[in-house]
């Protein structure tokens, strides 16, 4: 049975022209495989959301701290855009409830269901471009993302994980930590990744993901417990 966006739309005070757009920017992957014919899915429009989102974020951290250096702005805006930011959006705008999944997604709440929730921001902004232009989806952005760097600055969430054992270790040992893959796993769809972080050539941690970005930081997550340095 098809899902009813009239209310979503309510919720972000946009009228979609073309409904079919919305409806695939919520469709999961594994949706279409298991109901065929019922749709695309949404990875193509992700694609192009992903990189709206980028450069209405850039834009709007480059105005607003003028004074700021590239690399500060960097980390900004990878807070910004990161799964956790995006899910928390997902789950304020009501998004959970839409999504098109199969019935293994469906039962999944964890680590997995936040990134569908982060992808499916990023489809939908795409959806927004394509039906209603840059302005639109520049507008979505501001107000439902960007809003949250103030936040973000004033907590000090800005600073991942890896950046801040970077600086730990440096501070500690005068040595830059290095990362390297242990094991990887799984097919290209689902892939699994292992990483340990290093310091000269101690292995301090371990971190798991299903990307090597992922699996890094969380090998720096678990450093920075791991010495203390939380």
């Amino acid at each position: 049975m098809d899902v009813d966006f009239s209310q979503f739309e309510k919720n972000i005070n946009i009228d979609f022209v073309n409904k079919e757009l919305l409806k695939q920017a919520f469709t999961h992957r594994s949706f279409v495989n298991e109901n065929k014919g019922q749709g695309e899915h949404n990875e193509r429009l992700e694609f192009l959301g992903d990189a709206v989102l980028e450069l209405v974020t850039t834009d709007y951290l480059y105005k607003k701290y003028p004074q700021e250096t590239e690399g500060a702005m960097t980390l900004y805006r990878a807070a910004l855009v990161n799964a956790q930011t995006l899910s928390g959006v997902a789950n304020k705008l009501g998004m959970n409830e839409y999504l098109r999944l199969s019935r293994g997604e469906s039962k999944d709440n964890g680590k997995a269901r936040e990134n569908i929730l982060a992808n499916t921001v990023e489809s939908l902004i795409g959806a927004i471009y394509l039906d209603s232009g840059y302005e639109k989806a520049k507008n979505f952005i501001i107000e439902h993302i960007s809003v949250l760097i103030d936040g973000i600055v004033q907590q000090g969430s800005w600073m991942d994980a890896k950046s801040k054992f970077q600086e730990k270790a440096q501070e500690a040992t005068g040595v830059t930590p290095s990362y390297k893959t242990i094991r990887e796993s799984g097919p290209d769809h689902n892939k699994k990744f292992v990483i340990g972080v290093y310091i000269d050539r101690e292995e301090i941690a371990q971190g798991n993901g299903n990307s090597k970005q992922e699996a890094e930081q969380d090998a720096a997550r678990n450093a920075l417990k791991a010495k203390g340095w939380v």
